[in-house]
């Protein structure tokens, strides 16, 4: 089993009873619904902020203003 943090399966079987003791078997399902709920709703957000600056990259033009470093070939025939 993966270990997180030095967890292993018992210790994640422990957590486990302890939020059942907490909550109660009947709040379980509800809990578990709010939490996919604003899990959605939070990968929506995110999803959306990547679409606002992926729009705002578009508008930027995509190149940078250029200088003058004197090469032109004007400045070469003086």
């Amino acid at each position: 089993m993966i270990m997180l943090g030095g967890l292993t399966g018992w210790h994640l079987l422990i957590i486990l009873a302890v939020i059942l003791l907490l909550f109660g078997a009947p709040k379980l399902p509800a809990l578990a619904k709010s939490v996919g709920q604003s899990m959605r709703i939070f990968k929506g957000e995110v999803n959306e902020m990547k679409k606002d600056g992926d729009k705002e990259k578009g508008e930027g033009g995509g190149t940078a203003p250029t200088t003058d470093t004197g090469t032109s070939s004007e400045q070469n025939s003086k």
